[in-house]
């Protein structure tokens, strides 16, 4: 079969959206600046959600490059490979949305930098590996002002459904947070990818409020 080939109009994805948002819908989004808090598994797949749904800026920050064992979960290609992920990810997702706004940190958050890696964001969602770079990550951002959007529990496949946990009326976690991304339940695209579109959809409904019928935010509360 032989494929045409044309080039896209530069604001193809706008059209598009024009068709399913309103235009105070789609200015609330295009305002908005998200910081996604690692680029891996979660974090890229956040990143093109988010993209895909209009939000205007993106501060991307990583300091890992793309590795072969990334590619069955990440927003990366063959390739990217040796590259650094938020020039990978800055890459694709100007191809997709040439007018998004988009600030690659090529950094290691740490507790010193984080808040100011991510200062002016509406929100941050943690997408980071260890437990500990999470919990350093919630510290560093709980007085910040930012709508903080986590994730625990997402290893293997099958397991205990993913819910949406509220941390008071600032933060929000989604996972099973039990099941741990290594060993016997490795980072598997599917259960990844379900807590990624978990996050995004939890940023959505922060950003746009009651103009989303269906909250992904109904879990109970944290303890």
């Amino acid at each position: 079969m032989k494929h045409n080939h044309h080039t896209a109009p530069p604001n193809a994805l706008q059209e598009g959206l024009a068709k399913h948002l309103s235009p105070a819908q789609r200015a609330r989004l295009a305002a908005a600046k998200v910081g996604i808090a690692g680029c891996g598994g979660l974090g890229s797949n956040v990143a093109a959600m988010l993209v895909r749904s209009g939000v205007g800026a993106l501060v991307l920050a990583d300091d890992d490059t793309v590795e072969p064992s990334n590619l069955n979960r990440q927003m990366f290609w063959p390739a990217h490979v040796g590259t650094l992920k938020v020039e990978a990810l800055a890459e694709q997702l100007a191809l997709l949305a040439p007018g998004v706004q988009l600030t690659p940190v090529p950094q290691r958050l740490t507790q010193d930098n984080t808040a100011v890696v991510f200062t002016g964001c509406t929100v941050v969602v943690e997408a980071l590996d260890k437990p500990e770079a999470k919990a350093m990550c919630y510290t560093a951002l709980r007085h910040s002002g930012a709508f903080y959007v986590g994730a625990s529990g997402l290893g293997g496949w099958g397991g205990p459904p993913l819910e949406a946990r509220r941390l008071g009326s600032r933060a929000i976690m989604v996972g099973d947070f039990t099941t741990p991304a290594e060993g016997a339940t490795p980072p598997m695209a599917p259960r990844v990818t379900w807590a990624a579109a978990m996050q995004a959809d939890a940023v959505l409904h922060y950003l746009l409020g009651d103009a989303v019928p269906q909250s992904p935010c109904k879990g109970r509360d944290a303890p």
